[in-house]
């Protein structure tokens, strides 16, 4: 029996000339990374264990973005133990106020992950760079300790799920809508620990932030990892970003996979994750009068210049509707500049929107857009659990940037198509 991308990579990664789905193996690693809320965890038993120095500090990445600017004294504290530890052992990919952004916008801009490389990080949505073509998945902070000190880690290679994408999507449709439907269709637990593998006609017409964006919330579905055949677009973003060798790999014809889903990617609508999970969608047309109190567009999942340049292309010429706080964060230094020189701040500014440092801030309930009981907010970030974002007995809704930022203009959920 062939093998699947994913497998080839931990294969390859593990010595071995074949594995299979349930097997044990141990891998080598081409990059550990952790951020300001799991690193002083993984820092503690990283001394814990005795361990002096880091395995390679090149293939060490410690973002700052959770909390950051640090919001309180705790979280300075935080940062203050991994700025001490990254000085002492010369970690190259340190990132800190003023050069940092979301991680998992960061690493691939800065050219850090590529295809065919194994990647770990004490964070869940680590499984973005599978948009690249790479295995990368989240750990807790004690692998990524030992992570950081050997250069491996051990894994039970995972069954895969294939999802055929096919068609051309319609003019509102983006990654976003795609793996919402996805997750939708097969639940929060529908790839418990799989490989979400995605290929087809329809990848052509998906851009590296889509497939970001889809592979970033691979989690969402339960996945072990999401992952992107390499193609020409891949090959077009990571020319100017990667100046390394790396390997390319496909699955094999008779690569076994549990299920394989096809999707037309021209029948997709509009579509938004109700509270409180991500699996509780529904399309544009299902939703009803929804108000809401607050919009956010940016975090992980999208807050690449292509989000921001589509939430203004709906925004420019309108202004937000009154009592709705609109708040814009760019997921990177790089995006934010580039967004700037484009004009975007000023369509935003002129919209009524309040524009943020990068950081993850009201993604995870951390800062710089809390809820208060009772309050609504439409999200592009990737989970509306209860409380993620403030008040226990808040909502958060999850919707791509140009519902997010239509929503913004109505003062309810809506489709630009409504304005």
């Amino acid at each position: 029996m062939g093998m699947t991308m994913t497998q080839k990579i931990l294969a390859a990664h593990a010595g071995l000339d074949n594995v299979k789905a349930g097997q044990l193996i141990r891998a080598k690693l081409d990059m550990v990374l952790g951020n300001d809320v799991t690193t002083p965890v993984a820092i503690k038993e990283f001394k814990a264990a005795g361990f002096e120095k880091v395995f390679d500090k090149d293939k060490v990445s410690i973002v700052l973005d959770h909390f950051t600017p640090n919001k309180d004294i705790k979280s300075a504290e935080h940062c203050k133990m991994c700025r001490e530890f990254a000085v002492e052992r010369d970690v190259t990919n340190f990132y800190d106020v003023g050069e940092m952004g979301v991680e998992h916008a960061l690493l691939p801009e800065k050219g850090l992950v590529a295809p065919g490389e194994v990647i770990i990080g004490a964070d869940s949505h680590t499984c973005t760079y599978g948009a690249v073509g790479a295995f990368s998945t989240g750990v807790g902070s004690t692998d990524m300790a030992a992570g950081m000190a050997t250069g491996e880690a051990w894994f039970k290679v995972p069954a895969a799920l294939k999802f055929n994408l096919t068609g051309k999507p319609g003019k509102w449709i983006s990654g976003k809508d795609v793996i919402l439907h996805i997750i939708g269709m097969i639940g929060v637990d529908g790839a418990l620990y799989k490989s979400m593998e995605f290929t087809g006609d329809g990848l052509k017409y998906l851009s590296i932030d889509d497939r970001l964006t889809m592979a970033n919330m691979a989690i969402e579905a339960g996945g072990k990892n999401g992952i992107f055949e390499v193609d020409d677009i891949t090959e077009a973003y990571l020319k100017e970003r990667v100046d390394r060798e790396y390997t390319v790999y496909t699955a094999d014809e008779d690569a076994e996979y549990e299920k394989v889903y096809d999707i037309d990617l021209s029948e997709l609508k509009p579509t938004v994750a109700f509270p409180h999970l991500p699996e509780n969608t529904k399309t544009i047309d299902q939703v009803g009068e929804v108000k809401i109190d607050q919009c956010v567009i940016g975090s992980c999942t999208n807050g690449r210049l292509e989000d921001l340049e589509k939430a203004a292309e709906v925004f420019k010429g309108r202004h937000v509707a009154k009592n709705v706080r609109t708040i814009i964060i760019p997921a990177t230094q790089k995006i934010y500049r580039e967004a700037m020189n484009e004009g975007l701040f000023d369509i935003f500014m002129d919209a009524g929107c309040v524009i943020s440092t990068p950081t993850c801030g009201p993604c995870l309930g951390g800062h710089m857009g809390i809820l208060a009981e009772g309050e609504r907010a439409i999200s592009t970030s990737n989970r509306n659990f209860v409380g993620r974002m403030g008040h226990p007995k808040s909502e958060v809704y999850l919707s791509s940037p140009v519902v997010a930022a239509a929503s913004a203009i109505k003062g309810y959920i809506c489709s630009p198509d409504e304005l």
